[in-house]
């Protein structure tokens, strides 16, 4: 399964590449799922528990290129707030890699504005949005 999660997420989001341990690292931290069609392998999600003083949880759906527009995405991120919400989310935000036009159309027209623009120092070349769900 976290093979499975892994291959998804470096294929969609490449300048955060993940090794196995890293990804075994995260699964102790987050939720991680993976979401089929039948037996095919069509995205997976992350579930960041709430933390902070407005308990914000971050929810993150990722869906394979060829598999897009169809509703697993709509489907994964419904899912995911329900999770967040289970586990006491007061807010809701979300990562997005700025060069990911299809992510960050998603999460708008579902609500989400930018509140932060960064780099991460372990890739001075990417930026990355995140985004906090105002309704």
């Amino acid at each position: 399964m976290l093979e499975q999660w892994r291959h998804v997420h470096n294929l969609i989001v490449p300048p955060d590449e993940l090794s196995p341990a890293e990804v075994r690292e995260r699964s102790g931290r987050h939720r991680l799922e993976n979401a089929y069609l039948g037996d095919e392998l069509v995205g997976c999600s992350t579930v960041r528990p709430p933390e902070g003083e407005g308990a914000v949880a971050t929810v993150i759906a990722r869906v394979l290129p060829e598999y897009r527009r169809r509703g697993f995405g709509t489907a994964l991120y419904e899912h995911c707030l329900a999770q967040a919400r289970l586990l006491g989310a007061q807010g809701i935000q979300t990562v997005v890699l700025a060069a990911n036009s299809d992510g960050l159309r998603f999460a708008e027209a579902r609500g989400f504005v930018e509140v932060e623009r960064y780099v991460a120092p372990e890739d001075e070349t990417e930026v990355w949005l995140t985004l906090r769900l105002e309704r």
